[in-house]
Parts: C-alpha cells; structure tokens; sequence
C-alpha cells in the first residue's frame, strides 16, 4: 500500500538530490534528531562534515522507521509503506519528504547496498510477526537485521568497507542487541515477547510458551541469560579486532560505545542474571570510567588477525562487498588532538541510538501490555 505521490523519474528535484541534499532537507532531518535523539544530533557536531551530514539522514531515516512501527495504529501498513519508500530511495525517485531525499543522497553517493537496509526492514517484519527463535544462530539472525545492518551502514559513511571491518561492525551491532535482550528478559515476556532461544530454554528444562505465560526468575533461567551474555561477549571480543580498520578519528568513539554497552551485562551479572525483576543500568560515573579508559587506549590499537564473520552477516559482507563507493567520503582532514575532546565519545555512544529509541517504545507498550496480562484481559 504505497500511501505518498511518487515524484516524476526525471524531475530536476531527482537529479538535485542525487548531487547533493538541499539545506532545507538537512535541517530538517537535524530537527527530527533533535526532538527525538538529542545526544546523537549534539554529539553529531563533532564528526567532519563529510561524516557528519551522512550520519544525521541515515538517523534521520531510521527514526522514522522505527517511529511508523513502534508508533503507527497498523504496523503491516507502516511495513509496507516503508518498503515502498526504500524502492523509491533506491529508484532514485524519493519520496517527498527531507528524511528520504536525504537517505537517497547518502545512498547513491556512497553506494550503500540496497540489502542493507532491506535486511533491516526485514528485522522489522519479524518482529511484528512476533517471531521466536528456535536456536542460538537463528537468534543470531534477528540481530544482525536489527543492529549489525545499522553497524555496517555506518562503516560505509565512515569510509570503510572491506569485508573485515564490515563484518567488525556487524559484529559490534549483533553484540550491543544480544545485551539489550539480555537485560530486557522480563518486560520482552510481559509484553508477550520472547527472543531467548527455545532450544536454550529447553535444555534449562523451561517449557518456553509456559514460562511466558507466568514469566518468573529462577536459576535455570539464569543459566539462559548468562548464556545469552556469554555469546555478546564473544561479539564484542571479535568486534575489537576491527577497531585498527577505522579511520583514526572515529576508533576512540567505537571503542567508548563497546566497553560502556558490554558494561550492561555486567550489571546484569551483578544482579544475580535477574532480569526479569529488575533492569541493568550503567550509572553516569561508570560510563565516564569506561570512556576514560577509551581515551587512555586510543594509541594502543593494532591490526589483528581478522577472524571469519559470523554465518548470520556474511550475506551483509558480501552485498558490501560487491559494491563499490561512487563518491568515497575520505578521511578526516582536522587537526588530531581536536579529536581528543573527552565530549568525543558521545557520538559512536549514539551509534545505535536507534535500537535505544526501540527499547523506549517497548516499555511503554509493556506497560500497556503487562497491565492487560495481570487483569486477564484478551
């Protein structure tokens, strides 16, 4: 259901969008990451402007994905009118509004595969469908659609490619996403979702369609969060042999967001693996900690063997592959120690600020949700 006027194949607007975004359209993908995404569009400033501009419409676009899915009435309608979107973007023929032109920009400049975001729709999709995974890999599967394609998109703005640092990336994204349903266990069940695999539930010996209708902590689901936790800490361990691959004005920044997510699962951890009464935070003085020691470490980081990507991202890695950048970005041209500002960090913390968006509109539906489940309502 395609639900906006498609503009003319051959309309001078097509062909300015194609060279470059209007102001007006920047702005105004700026002023979404403003109302909904505060830190990501203050932190944007301090990213080149070759990175920065890229950065705030692929945001920009995902926002207003997640906004038509998490917040629309229908949201196979919201689905369908998304992937009509995308095959305008990539048609070179947008849809009119500024969070398109702009995405369609940054697509044909830097030659993002169309699989990338398709694969992310795809995420969408099984989520509405409410899908549950049978195994560990399939899990694996939902992660890289939801997080690793954001992670690989944002090596491409960054200007690096190759299959090693897109499957770094990836890897990056699936950890972050494996640690936030890790610590989202409880209000997941309450909302009468469930993304721990049924095989881990089982050899626990939890009956998992049982345990979601009266979700409650014990040790054997402990078992399943720690294992959960473990296979995060696999990601992110391989994630870090990447950080040599970027350019050295981002490394800083990817390193903050790995150490301060990862830090979620130990207080998990902490907690007893009990998430499904209480929620892990990282409180600020900790994530300053963890963001300092970034900063001390920023000079420390070689090149490593790169291990294979995982099953779940090499259709990701080989799309990419497969491309090439019209228009490459190049490296940073600014003096090294403006880099060094401590506020640095802020920006690669937003890197998945959209799966953070995600989780707060997850909440509030729970407390909608869990609210009908303890009344016994239909």
């Amino acid at each position: 259901m395609r639900s906006f006027p498609m503009p003319r194949p051959c309309s001078a607007m097509t062909m300015n969008i194609m060279n470059s975004p209007s102001r007006s359209d920047l702005k105004a993908c700026h002023a979404r990451l403003r109302s909904g995404s505060r830190t990501f569009h203050a932190a944007s400033f301090l990213l080149p402007r070759q990175y920065r501009d890229p950065a705030v419409a692929l945001y920009a676009f995902c926002r207003v994905a997640d906004d038509a899915i998490d917040l629309g009435e229908d949201r196979q309608a919201a689905l369908a009118d998304l992937q009509d979107r995308l095959v305008a973007i990539y048609s070179g023929r947008p849809a009119p509004y500024p969070e398109d032109r702009a995405f369609a920009w940054v697509v044909n400049r830097l030659g993002i595969p169309r699989t990338l975001p398709e694969a992310l729709l795809e995420g969408f999709r099984w989520d509405i469908e409410n899908r549950r995974y049978q195994t560990g890999e399939d899990l694996y599967g939902y992660a890289t659609r939801v997080a690793g394609t954001v992670g690989a998109m944002m090596s491409i703005i960054m200007g690096v490619r190759t299959p090693a640092a897109i499957a770094r990336a990836c890897e990056l994204g699936m950890a972050m996403q494996l640690t936030n349903i890790a610590r989202d266990v409880g209000e997941d069940a309450r909302a009468g979702r469930l993304y721990l695999p049924r095989q881990w539930l089982l050899e626990a010996g939890i009956d998992p369609e049982a345990w979601l209708q009266a979700p409650v902590f014990s040790a054997a689901l402990a078992g399943v969060v720690k294992r959960v936790l473990q296979a995060a800490d696999s990601l992110y361990s391989s994630a870090e042999a990447g950080l040599g691959l970027l350019p050295p004005s981002c490394r800083t920044g990817i390193r903050s967001a790995g150490l301060v997510y990862r830090e979620i699962g130990r207080d998990v951890e902490r907690g007893h693996l009990d998430s499904v009464t209480r929620r892990a935070v990282v409180p600020l003085g900790r994530k300053l900690t963890l963001i300092r020691r970034a900063i001390r470490e920023r000079d420390t980081w070689q090149l490593h063997a790169q291990p294979k990507p995982p099953q779940s991202a090499r259709f990701l890695v080989a799309a990419v592959a497969a491309s090439a950048p019209p228009d490459p970005l190049g490296q940073s041209t600014l003096p090294a120690a403006w880099w060094q500002l401590n506020q640095r960090w802020a920006w690669a913390m937003e890197l998945f600020d959209r799966l953070e968006r995600r989780e707060r509109n997850s909440r509030q539906q729970d407390l909608y949700a869990g609210s009908n489940w303890r009344s016994g309502a239909d």
